[in-house]
């Protein structure tokens, strides 16, 4: 399972398979919007598709592809991810977060449990030999 640190950085690791949806828990944004309503996401769009209030993370995804394909596909994972749950934007509730250099962080299961759990130790250990072999 992973943590997301960046929306725009992690958004686009999902949208182009680097991280399987499934694998997120939760990302951690420093956004305060909504996917489902269009100002709030041409306005999200705009800043990092062209930069001007924000890095221009999608200014080369998907070259060669049509602007609205590219523009829905990532609309499309963002209201996945809200509409599960698996967007936070603490910026909604007064915090400002710093953008950090690292955007993921990779959760593990604690020894005790591995020890006291055998079956959740047989888990993490198919886990990780699926996760090796992803890479």
């Amino acid at each position: 399972m992973k943590i997301g640190l960046s929306f725009s950085r992690c958004l686009r690791d999902i949208v182009e398979a680097r991280v399987q949806f499934e694998d997120v828990l939760v990302i951690i944004a420093r956004t305060d919007f909504d996917p489902h309503v269009d100002a709030h996401w041409d306005q999200l769009w705009s800043g990092y598709r062209y930069g001007g209030w924000s890095n221009p993370e999608w200014s080369d995804a998907e070259p060669g592809k049509d602007e609205e394909v590219v523009k829905d596909m990532y609309r499309n994972v963002a209201m996945q991810l809200y509409d599960n749950g698996k967007l936070h934007q603490p910026r909604q509730f007064g915090a400002h977060p710093a953008r950090l250099p690292y955007h993921w962080l990779d959760t593990v299961v604690p020894e005790d449990e591995l020890k006291q759990h055998p079956a959740v130790q047989e888990a993490w250990d198919r886990y990780q030999v699926i996760a090796g072999l992803a890479r």
